[in-house]
């Protein structure tokens, strides 16, 4: 579902920020769709065995934090300029040390291929958000 067309119906006269809806939505997507990789590919790791367990909390910890960012970016009335370029730039240092760690096991196993993708799909969404915010 492109969530865009709901999004501008959100009021967006109390944010603190200055956020292009497209961006906003394509930000959002790459946060989606690293949580759900990183949520596979740390299940996938659980089965690989001990060998994995950094590369499985890796993944837990950048999916919770992918969520919880793009449920921030959902709720403009309640964003807060400073926590949110905070949790974009979390967002930018989570996703690469999972993107790095997985795409060192990106030939043994194709979850963590595709995780590593995501991630670095999603950094760089965040990454241009972060270039692109104004007060």
């Amino acid at each position: 579902m492109d969530t865009t067309a709901m999004m501008r119906t959100m009021p967006t006269d109390a944010m603190p920020m200055t956020l292009d809806g497209e961006m906003v939505q394509d930000t959002m997507m790459t946060m989606n769709a690293a949580s759900m990789a990183a949520t596979m590919c740390s299940a996938s790791d659980v089965r690989m065995g001990g060998e994995m367990a950094t590369c499985a909390a890796m993944c837990a910890n950048t999916a919770m934090l992918a969520d919880t960012a793009m449920r921030m970016l959902m709720r403009p009335e309640g964003m807060d300029a400073a926590a949110m370029r905070t949790v974009l730039e979390a967002c930018v240092a989570m996703g690469s040390a999972c993107a790095a760690e997985c795409h060192r096991h990106a030939e043994m196993d194709e979850a963590c291929r595709y995780c590593a993708m995501a991630c670095d799909e999603m950094v760089a969404s965040c990454r241009t958000m972060l270039d692109a915010t104004t007060d």
